[in-house]
């Protein structure tokens, strides 16, 4: 079983793909929510060299980044490269 990880966001690679589906609202609700729960949900991220690359969590990424954060709680998976 997986277990999170704090990772800095600012080792945090968005493609550019995912990057266009950012829906500011969204990430204003779920600012919200972290507030008053905390964040439920891990990201995913995979390692690429030096850096991690966001695999899902892209609105709870920023939401973290609208607030501040330093870190995030992430899942570091495997994923298939093409």
């Amino acid at each position: 079983m997986l277990k999170p990880v704090a990772v800095p966001l600012a080792q945090i690679y968005v493609p550019v793909k995912t990057r266009e589906t950012l829906d500011p609202a969204k990430v204003a609700t779920l600012a919200e929510s972290i507030m008053d729960k905390g964040l439920e949900t891990p990201i995913q991220v995979r390692r690429d060299k030096d850096r991690y690359v966001l695999v899902a969590g892209l609105h709870r990424l920023e939401a973290l980044r609208a607030l501040g954060e330093a870190s995030v709680p992430a899942y570091i998976v495997r994923t298939p490269q093409h």
